[in-house]
């Protein structure tokens, strides 16, 4: 049975989601299924008033996914209008960063100062970073376009591992599903966290998800340099991940001097040997849980932990939770 919301004191506000073509369709429909729960659960007058809103010259919306989506109005319309906005939130797929609309650049950057929070989804802060909005602010985006914003926007303080971020009254958040975390986020602003909370229960999910995005993405998939010099090295270690692996071993391995080994890591791979090495056992060892049929202590053996407890400090560190709740969250059989 739903648990109702009690109603809150202020006015109906204005969420208004901008897609931006193609746009990626649960950066769109994700935050607007909380904001919908929290009217369905509200009692008295809905508190939110959500309307999406197309960039183009008719309110159809193209999406990655094929599907198309039908906005209230265009933002030709939006612009005439000219309404209060409480809450923008942008969102776009991963194929509309190199063909960003100058018009909506310009509503951007216009409208920023009016609002209240001005939020994306996802690769949306690409969007934000070309309205200037972004700059000197910190900011996330989905782990995959990390570095991509970074240097398009070096301006930007981008920080690849929240699943959000709010820098004053500017939100920007992880990729695809972390936009309803958002949205449950300025959900709990508005309303309240028990209001959240119940919003969370009835979509059967995590009111703040433990952890980073790290969780999700591929530690070396940065790393990879094809033809690099280091390949043999790279795959060596990957197989010999239970032995002791200081840099010296390693330098003997390459046939090198350690100087000259770190060098070569730094230009080609750009990290260090140990490093590579804590990555590449990081992963070896979310793998592992991800595939089951191994204790903890088994895999933290054979990926060259010392100890559980080791195994343990480094999954909190690096990715939030630990190695049991990654298991309980991924593994198909433990």
């Amino acid at each position: 049975m739903k648990t109702r919301i009690k109603p809150a004191a202020t006015a109906p506000r204005r969420v208004v989601i901008l897609g931006l073509t193609p746009v990626d369709a649960l950066d769109v429909i994700g935050p607007a299924e909380v904001f919908s729960y929290a009217n369905r659960l509200h009692e008295g007058p809905p508190p939110y008033v959500l309307e999406l809103v197309s960039p183009g010259s008719d309110v159809y919306l193209e999406s990655d996914a094929g599907i198309g989506l039908r906005a209230h109005h265009t933002l030709a319309q939006e612009r005439r209008a000219g309404q209060p906005i409480d809450t923008l939130i942008v969102a776009m797929g991963f194929n509309a960063i190199g063909q960003l609309d100058p018009k909506a650049m310009a509503w951007l950057r216009e409208r920023a100062g009016t609002i209240r929070r001005v939020c994306a989804i996802c690769v949306g802060a690409f969007a934000l970073a070309e309205a200037g909005l972004l700059d000197g602010r910190r900011a996330t985006t989905h782990w995959r376009a990390a570095s991509m914003l970074a240097e398009r926007y070096p301006q930007v303080q981008v920080d690849p591992t929240p699943i959000w971020i709010k820098d004053g009254n500017i939100y920007t958040s992880a990729g695809v599903s972390a936009g309803i975390d958002l949205a449950l986020g300025l959900v709990g602003e508005d309303l309240g966290d028990d209001a959240a909370l119940n919003i969370a229960k009835n979509l059967v999910l995590f009111l703040r998800r433990p952890g980073g995005q790290a969780q999700f993405s591929v530690a070396l998939q940065s790393q990879q340099a094809p033809g690099s010099s280091l390949d043999a090295l790279c795959r060596w270690i990957g197989e010999n991940l239970h032995a002791e692996l200081t840099v010296d071993i390693l330098a003997d391995q390459f046939a090198s001097s350690v100087r000259t080994l770190i060098r070569t890591f730094q230009r080609e791979l750009n990290t260090t040997p140990a490093r590579y090495v804590e990555d590449t056992r990081l992963e070896a060892a979310r793998r592992a849980l991800e595939l089951g049929g191994r204790s903890v202590e088994e895999v933290a053996r054979r990926c060259g932990y010392r100890s559980v407890d080791v195994l343990r400090k480094a999954f909190l560190r690096r990715l939030g939770v630990s190695p049991r709740q990654y298991a309980e969250r991924f593994a198909s059989a433990v």
